[in-house]
């Protein structure tokens, strides 16, 4: 349910199909319509509860859209009119925030931006998530939080790994790759005339692997001070090791279906195949147990493996109609209800609760290869981008792994892409 999620942009809104609303949430809008009016007064008038415009992006989860029309319902302190929005939904949604067309409550791909937050179109939810704060993964909410408060509330994880066949392994006798001239030799192996050794996405994993890549040689987007964090050789020298992958001939270029859903890995078309936990259910169902689990691996002893974590965020628009009952309803569903936030995290698709004391109670995530992922993601996992890393950044980026996949000097491409994070960053923190 992110990319996430989100890489750090295309991977939680390219896995999502167009979910129209259909005869059945229209009825079930026209109920919340009917449920406004609250009890008779003592004065013989109707008390109307707060209404609550609630927005999510359209995920492509079976179920998921039944399930929070669900979790709408069952709030009782107010009628909650959820909107499932198609599209670039990252994009629209603050401008529909900016022209005042915006709703009350929302999810938004790692908790809003900073711009969102500079410009005071989200409101403060550190009370609102109270004590409760230390039951999420840190790292997660440190990704919705700038200046000591909290912008957003985790609703689920997203991780992504690199999952493979074992049978496949065994058959060549090479083992699991921890470093990346490791991967690129096993890669290498894995490859025959039907099979290739890895596959990574229809872009290269461009759109995704930056973070990972960076992270392999023990660096990152940016510092912890909000300096550029990429400019520097062991960033180069790991570029070029993705280059090089790239280049052995082992990478499946292109498959019927994107990374983010498991069917090259499947129906037998790679070996590898880096994706997110929300397809174990499916690779489960198509290969049994044949399924291993790994972290990006480290560019060599000195630097980390490394697991993507993402996650929306729940937000209360600044000029909601009642924020107060806007913070109450996000208290309600993402910080006291358990069970909800334990469904919509295993039930549709599978993810990794953000709270931990739920991840003991997430039945789905016990055993197998959700177990080992799940194992990962908490010894190895990154957050996929820090807050000052905008769209801008994001773009930019992107762009330079496009280049580097395609034989580009990374040295070069990193001066470059330096010059346009310097000057974002410098407009950010103006």
């Amino acid at each position: 349910m992110n990319d996430a999620a989100a890489g750090p942009s295309a991977p939680r809104i390219g896995r999502r199909a167009i979910l129209g609303l259909g005869a059945a949430a229209a009825g079930a809008l026209a109920a919340c319509t009917a449920a406004d009016s609250g009890p008779v007064g003592a004065s013989g008038t109707t008390q109307r509860k707060p209404v609550i415009d609630q927005w999510y992006h359209a995920y492509s989860e079976a179920g998921a859209r039944e399930a929070v029309d669900r979790y709408a319902a069952a709030y009782s302190r107010a009628t909650v009119k959820v909107a499932w929005k198609a599209g670039d939904y990252d994009a629209t949604t603050p401008a529909a925030l900016r022209s005042g067309a915006g709703p009350d409550v929302f999810e938004y791909a790692n908790g809003p931006t900073i711009d969102m937050i500079r410009d005071g179109l989200v409101v403060d939810l550190t009370e609102t998530v109270g004590a409760a704060r230390r039951e999420f993964q840190e790292s997660i909410l440190g990704r919705m939080s700038q200046d000591g408060r909290i912008w957003a509330i985790p609703q689920v994880v997203d991780t992504q790994v690199l999952v493979y066949r074992r049978s496949l392994l065994d058959d060549a006798g090479v083992a699991p790759p921890r470093t990346m001239d490791e991967l690129i030799e096993t890669a290498r192996a894995l490859t025959s005339k039907d099979v290739k050794g890895i596959y990574l996405g229809n872009r290269g994993g461009a759109t995704h692997l930056g973070g990972p890549t960076l992270w392999s040689a023990g660096l990152d987007y940016l510092t912890d001070d909000n300096k550029v964090g990429f400019d520097d050789p062991r960033a180069a020298e790991a570029l070029g090791k993705y280059a090089e992958l790239h280049e052995s001939g082992a990478v499946l270029p292109q498959a019927p279906k994107d990374w983010f859903e498991p069917a090259a890995l499947i129906d037998g078309l790679t070996a590898m195949q880096f994706t997110g936990l929300w397809t174990f259910p499916q690779l489960t169902e198509g290969l049994g147990d044949d399924v291993g689990v790994l972290p990006w691996p480290a560019l060599d002893d000195m630097g980390n493996p490394s697991v993507p974590l993402g996650a929306y965020g729940a937000c209360v628009s600044a000029q909601a109609k009642d924020v107060e009952s806007a913070k109450d309803f996000v208290r309600w569903l993402w910080v006291e209800q358990g069970d909800l936030q334990l469904d919509f995290a295993t039930a549709y698709g599978l993810h990794i609760p953000s709270r931990t004391s739920l991840i003991d109670r997430a039945d789905g995530l016990k055993s197998g290869p959700a177990a080992e992922a799940t194992a990962v993601a908490l010894d190895y996992g990154m957050p996929q981008s820090k807050l000052l890393w905008t769209r801008t950044c994001v773009g930019a980026f992107e762009a330079m792994m496009d280049a580097v996949i395609g034989g580009a000097d990374p040295a070069s491409e990193i001066k470059q892409l330096r010059t346009v994070v310097d000057a974002e960053l410098k407009r950010v923190l103006a």
